[in-house]
């Protein structure tokens, strides 16, 4: 489930949200190999927020550091709210299967 489109319109009202999808799109990647973001989504997504980033605001900011978004990864630790960021967002995106009668 890609959700580029989703991503983009949250940024464009609030570019501080780029933090949460970054940890959650690197997760969804590296630790679960089901990405939530294109490649080229995310590798623009890692230059905006370096554009950007003296005026990003986020309480997790501290984790990514300017070299992961120049490299395009994020190989730290993920706090639980990321994970379970993520969790919620697959179940949104997720069509319910229709009940056979």
């Amino acid at each position: 489930m890609i959700l580029d489109k989703q991503a983009q319109e949250i940024f464009d009202s609030n570019i501080n949200m780029m933090v949460p999808w970054y940890l959650m799109a690197s997760y969804a990647y590296y630790q679960e190999d089901d990405p939530i973001l294109s490649d080229h989504f995310f590798d623009n997504m890692g230059k905006v927020m370096l554009d950007k980033w003296d005026s990003i605001e986020h309480f997790h900011k501290h984790l990514i550091g300017t070299m992961d978004l120049v490299a395009g990864t994020y190989l730290g630790e993920y706090p639980k709210r990321v994970i379970g960021g993520l969790e919620d967002l697959r179940a949104r995106n997720t069509p319910k299967r229709r009940r056979r009668k």
